[in-house]
């Protein structure tokens, strides 16, 4: 895998190297702004891109604009974004086209090393990788809702899902057998009104836009 990284802190564009490195996977390029992240992309063709959501000249929001912009010109190119905060209005920007292959993590995740490249392969992969802080303040406050109708269990569960684990690692995870993961999510696609033929990152994508809304 080659990945192309906009990051202007030296510190940490110099861990990511040295963490992906390390994982067998290329550093193609290390940018620290968004004009350049568009340059590098058109010529490097790299396989995912990861994106610091504020970038010079102004620290808003040129991180998340180029990310954008990438997946408009390039379809489908995969896209990890990188946060200090939970910015809920860029979640949602960032999964408003549902065809996946998108991540949303807090930069404190770059330290758990294997969970960071676990969530970079998936994305590469065509999946979905949400940091579970995000989920949490989306879930955070919906007893209002159809939400607010799940249980705990459920809501376990759709926090699992929504950072793109399968059902296998749903189990393992809350230690119970997959004939209960699979009963769990089928009653959360009943009680959101969301279509349960919907398989992998779809699946997925379909629940976040729904909690992404709550907080509209």
């Amino acid at each position: 895998m080659r990945v192309v990284i906009a990051e202007d802190n030296v510190l940490l564009s110099a861990g990511l190297e040295m963490i992906l490195g390390s994982k067998g996977i290329e550093v193609a390029a290390v940018v620290t702004d968004a004009s350049s992240l568009l340059a590098k992309v058109a010529e490097l063709a790299p396989d995912a891109v990861i994106a610091d959501i504020r970038l010079p000249p102004s620290f808003r929001d040129e991180g998340i604009r180029a990310a954008l912009e990438l997946r408009r010109n390039h379809p489908g190119l995969p896209v990890l974004i990188l946060s200090q905060y939970v910015e809920k209005v860029y979640a949602r920007e960032l999964l408003s086209d549902g065809s996946g292959s998108v991540g949303y993590l807090l930069k404190d995740r770059v330290s758990r090393v294997g969970e960071f490249v676990d969530a970079l392969r998936r994305v590469a992969a065509g999946g979905t990788a949400m940091d579970p802080e995000v989920i949490t303040q989306l879930l955070t406050g919906s007893t209002g809702n159809a939400v607010g109708t799940l249980t705990p269990r459920e809501r376990d569960v759709l926090t699992l899902m929504a950072q793109g684990l399968g059902n296998a690692e749903i189990g393992k995870r809350l230690f119970v057998t997959d004939n209960a993961v699979q009963k769990h999510i089928g009653n959360i696609f009943m009680k959101l009104d969301l279509p349960t033929a919907d398989g992998g990152h779809r699946r997925v994508l379909a629940v976040l836009n729904y909690l992404d809304s709550l907080a509209t």
